[in-house]
């Protein structure tokens, strides 16, 4: 197994959106969560070598495949980078097989030969003579693949390759491209808005804010203690508030009329905390230990959670979401009266 290195730092302004990111990564399967608009295309067609770039400097695997000071900026066709569009980019008129040989550089019987190898190992063959319009939506992503695979690539760029799939397909054909790129040992990065699709594919994630890389580390570490706001936020967490720090094991929640304490170490650069809308704890009756009031405001009945959207000292907005175990025990006692935040399901953010 080959040891893998990406060195990416890129500067590039268009109009008022400055993209500026520095990427330093040892892993294989890398992630780039950000919400649209913060550059996350952008910084993919940058490294493609497809979008000019104002300074800036990219070695993947050792090849130093752009760096503006020393005048080096490979072509794309130079780059060893396999691109997979969100619409596949397969040409329309052209057969599977054209498709699968476009970008190959040796002859026709050597290209031919390349061909049925990928279209075997994509589980494509038999399909060499119809066109792009008549194959299902999974048949051109893996005609897509294995143009891509045909020329060995040292890295894949993923960009929101299933966003324009119905959901159905969606799990499905994020499966399959797990298993097709299972035993490829090079590099991919995949952008996405999607946590889940991150959270499945990646080893190592970076997120994006206004064309900044706000935190990154290994993709667990980060849904599981994001330390920022714009990466809880995108981490789907739904509860994010400011708070006021009072010692090394209290705050208090000024808009959820709550103080809460803990055994733990309140860090002195919290200006918020972010708590996830599955991880409180009904009380009813008396008040608690970190307890905050509730009101309901209004719920949504949801085949398999409901969800419960509060009130409490103010009129900022509480998200419960509860799993179908609770669901006779609140039809027995009614909306609680508080909700119950456990320490080790805080999140502390800056």
């Amino acid at each position: 197994m080959r040891t893998v290195a990406i060195n990416i730092k890129i500067k590039k302004n268009v109009g008022s959106f400055k993209l500026d990111i520095e990427m330093q990564s040892n892993s294989k399967r890398i992630g780039i969560l950000g919400a649209s608009g913060c550059g996350k295309s952008m910084t993919l067609k940058s490294i493609a070598g497809v979008e000019y770039i104002d300074e800036g400097y990219i070695e993947v695997d050792g090849n130093i495949l752009l760096d503006t000071k020393n005048k080096v900026n490979l072509k794309p066709q130079k780059r060893k980078i396999g691109y997979l569009f969100q619409n596949y980019a397969l040409f329309p008129t052209k057969t599977v097989e054209y498709n699968v040989m476009a970008g190959l550089k040796g002859t026709k019987q050597e290209n031919k030969k390349r061909a049925r190898e990928m279209m075997e190992k994509f589980q494509i063959q038999g399909l060499e003579s119809r066109l792009p319009g008549e194959l299902s939506g999974g048949q051109q992503q893996r005609v897509a693949l294995a143009r891509i695979m045909a020329y060995e690539p040292d890295m894949i760029l993923l960009d929101e390759p299933f966003s324009a799939l119905d959901s159905f397909l969606k799990d499905r054909l994020k499966q399959e491209l797990l298993e097709m790129l299972d035993d490829y040992e090079g590099i991919i990065i995949l952008v996405s808005h999607s946590r889940d699709e991150i959270y499945q594919f990646t080893d190592e994630l970076f997120v994006m804010e206004n064309g900044k890389i706000v935190c990154s580390g290994p993709t667990r570490e980060i849904f599981q203690n994001p330390g920022r706001v714009a990466a809880a936020r995108l981490t789907g967490c739904k509860n994010i508030v400011s708070i006021e720090r009072r010692d090394n094991h209290s705050f208090s929640i000024p808009s959820w009329d709550g103080d809460i304490y803990v055994d733990g170490y309140v860090p002195e650069d919290t200006k918020y905390i972010g708590y996830r809308a599955h991880g409180f704890i009904p009380v009813w009756g008396e008040r608690a230990k970190n307890c905050i009031p509730c009101r309901l405001g209004s719920k949504a009945d949801l085949p398999f959670e409901k969800k419960f959207f509060l009130q409490s000292g103010t009129d900022e907005e509480i998200c419960w979401f509860v799993q179908q175990d609770m669901w006779d025990e609140l039809e027995e006692k009614g909306m609680p009266n508080f909700l119950q935040i456990e320490e080790d399901k805080l999140l502390y953010l800056r």
